[in-house]
């Protein structure tokens, strides 16, 4: 496969593939794309599964944007799949998770580059303009440490205090990393909606975080390195004769 962050033409991108589960930011960033590369292909899927099922002889994109929440992944394992299965091509991830943690655990995984999901169209511009050019882009105001470790937690603690979760608290803290509110919670587990809110007081004190935005990025963090370490896992060890 082909690849170098520049693409097929000079100054411009050629396919893209864009995977977002929300129509219309998803439009939008086809839309940003249409009007810097006039002459763009644009793909865009809603799941990782769509986005794999698109990539073949006659669609080889020289840029990916992914969303890391999408629904048929499990914390940041998306972007794992997709990189493995496109290793040579860019993956530009966007995101509402905008943890300093993540990011940096992206970034030593081989992203080319994080932009929040907040950002400007003048933002997105940017990054497309560091990609062509073959540098990394980064959020303004964002700078990396000069240890890549930088990013680690004790992985240990925070696994023993997932662990400790409750079955009924895990299987909340699941929905919560989904993206889920405490109403479509309590529906799909049929619970009332005081009792989730019990039961998130409860593993938030647990995890020693204090909303939902960290503690999805707190267990979202472990399943990153658990990829990571398992990846190298694979590479490292030669398969059994």
């Amino acid at each position: 496969m082909k690849h170098d962050p520049v693409g097929h033409s000079p100054g411009r991108f050629d396919d893209v593939l864009v995977i977002d589960d929300h129509p219309l930011y998803c439009d939008a960033l086809a839309s940003t794309l249409r009007h810097s590369f006039q002459e763009c292909r644009i793909k865009t899927a809603s799941t990782l599964t769509e986005g794999m099922r698109s990539l073949g002889p006659s669609f080889d994109p020289d840029l990916v944007i992914l969303d890391l929440k999408l629904p048929d992944v499990t914390g940041l394992s998306g972007f794992m799949q997709l990189r493995d299965r496109l290793p040579g091509t860019p993956i530009l991830v966007i995101s509402s998770l905008t943890s300093g943690d993540v990011i940096e655990a992206l970034m030593e995984a081989g992203a080319v580059g994080f932009v929040p999901k907040d950002a400007s169209t003048q933002i997105l511009q940017s990054a497309f303009t560091e990609l062509l050019a073959g540098r990394k882009f980064l959020p303004p105001g964002y700078q990396r440490a000069p240890h890549p470790a930088r990013y680690s937690v004790d992985m240990k603690n925070i696994n023993e205090k997932i662990a400790a979760l409750t079955p009924q608290q895990a299987r909340i803290m699941k929905l919560i990393c989904a993206g889920k509110p405490n109403k479509q919670i309590a529906y799909e587990l049929s619970l009332a909606e005081a009792t989730v809110k019990a039961h998130i007081t409860a593993l938030l004190r647990r995890l020693g975080v204090q909303n939902r935005t960290q503690a999805a990025v707190l267990v979202e963090s472990v399943s990153l390195e658990s990829a990571i370490e398992a990846d190298m896992g694979e590479t490292d060890d030669p398969p059994d004769a």
